[in-house]
């Protein structure tokens, strides 16, 4: 999946808000970002409250449940920018990984 493809996943899953209520970038290692801000989703590489380093691959894993994000983060897979906040949006976070991934 192309990182074009990958933002019209996101921002189909987003639609007009993500839930969140903060803002949150995912790092794609190289590949790209994502930015989402409420109901906007770009590939700008601006601030958030909270930044995800992931690839794409690992991406895709954790939204369809192959990938524990706590197995990501030990072995380095993924990284988070503020442990809290991550923590404190889990379910909402892993509800949109899901519908990218679906």
């Amino acid at each position: 999946m192309t990182l074009e493809e990958l933002t019209e996943r996101v921002r189909a899953g987003v639609g007009t808000d993500s839930g969140l209520g903060r803002s949150f970038k995912l790092d794609l290692k190289g590949e790209g970002f994502i930015h989402v801000d409420g109901g906007e989703v770009s590939n700008d590489d601006k601030p958030a409250d909270l930044t995800v380093r992931v690839s794409r691959t690992d991406l895709e894993a954790l939204g369809k449940g192959q990938l524990n994000p706590m197995t990501a983060m030990i072995r380095g897979r993924l990284q988070l920018s503020d442990m809290n906040l991550a923590l404190s949006l889990q379910p909402q976070m892993q509800a949109l990984f899901a519908r990218i991934a679906a």
